[in-house]
């Protein structure tokens, strides 16, 4: 079997859903479904994960350069099975590109990529919208009967896994945020609470210079708090 990235590192047998504990972030994840989905798939050598965003197919990640031209002749035309899969929810199959009379230029178009056949399948991500895995082979006839048949099966776990994963990545950042939020209210208060000593004034008036600070050397409030800080701090080091 052919196609970059196949093999890498993930098991032709596993369930699709078991890479959600192989990688450790949303894009390890989906790099590995893609090889996973060509590994799984004998006549594949590439595959394309498509996602839709204003109503356009966009190549999220992909796994050999076929796929990504493959992909692009299509969002250039607006046309092709990878979008029709996405569009439609239907499994959509193309044996032998030079025979094909559907999606206007684009069999053409395909042809001159190297792509010969191809194999695209719906996938649902409920509120996020709707996607396609996409299978490309540069030579016709590629896919059987029976990898469309069990291709849909995997495809229906690869929409369940990818939302999970989704999910996971939203509270992760969740969680960054509130972090992130509490050191940054955490630096601005030690800020505040230097100029009140220092300017002998109230938290409302240190506060109020803190601002005027960050607006003159147009910087955020945060990075303006670090550095005096920092530079209050390196002070009560250097005379020690």
């Amino acid at each position: 079997m052919a196609g970059a990235g196949s093999g890498a590192g993930v098991d032709s047998g596993s369930d699709v859903v078991r890479l959600l504990d192989r990688f450790e972030d949303v894009t390890g994840f989906l790099d590995g479904l893609v090889r996973w989905a060509v590994d799984r798939t004998p006549g594949a050598e590439a595959c394309g994960l498509t996602v839709e965003e204003a109503g356009r197919g966009v190549t999220v990640t992909y796994s050999g350069d076929l796929a990504a031209r493959g992909d692009e002749r299509q969002y250039e035309l607006d046309d092709g099975p990878c979008l029709q899969a996405l569009r439609t929810g239907e499994v959509v199959a193309v044996a032998d590109m030079a025979e094909e009379s559907r999606w206007g230029l684009y069999p053409e178009r395909a042809l001159e990529a190297g792509v010969h056949s191809s194999l695209s399948f719906p996938l649902s991500l409920g509120e996020r919208g709707r996607g396609a895995l996409n299978l490309y082979a540069s030579r016709p006839h590629a896919f059987t009967d029976a990898d469309g048949e069990a291709g849909r099966d995997w495809a229906g776990q690869a929409s369940g896994a990818m939302l999970v994963a989704w999910q996971m990545a939203e509270r992760a950042k969740a969680v960054g945020d509130l972090t992130q939020g509490m050191e940054t209210r955490q630096v601005i208060g030690q800020a505040v609470g230097l100029l009140m000593a220092q300017r002998r004034c109230t938290a409302d008036e240190a506060f109020d210079l803190l601002k005027g600070a960050s607006q003159r050397n147009n910087e955020k409030l945060r990075e303006v708090a670090a550095r005096m800080v920092a530079g209050h701090e390196s002070d009560v080091l250097a005379a020690r």
